[in-house]
């Protein structure tokens, strides 16, 4: 199975000393972990500014909702 791999370059961050210290000494990959807390991260802020953007659309469908119900609820066993 072949990996997309999207282009790498180098950028410079500033870290606390002793915790690239103790990543050193696990023997963490500081680029990977970083990718992942950044991929991690931006998911999260999409998230949050899908829901800050449809905030008012989402509170309309449930007041909808709530007032009139599920077309599906006559179907429902339960």
């Amino acid at each position: 199975m072949r990996m997309n791999r999207a282009a790498k370059r180098p950028i410079n961050l500033s870290l606390d000393a002793d915790l690239i210290e103790a990543a050193r000494a696990h023997g963490l990959n500081l680029s990977a972990i970083t990718e992942d807390a950044l991929r991690k991260r931006i998911a999260e802020e999409d998230a949050r500014r899908w829901l800050a953007e449809n905030s008012e659309a989402i509170t309309a469908q449930n007041a909808w909702t709530a007032e009139r119900g599920l077309f599906s609820d006559e179907f429902r066993g339960w």
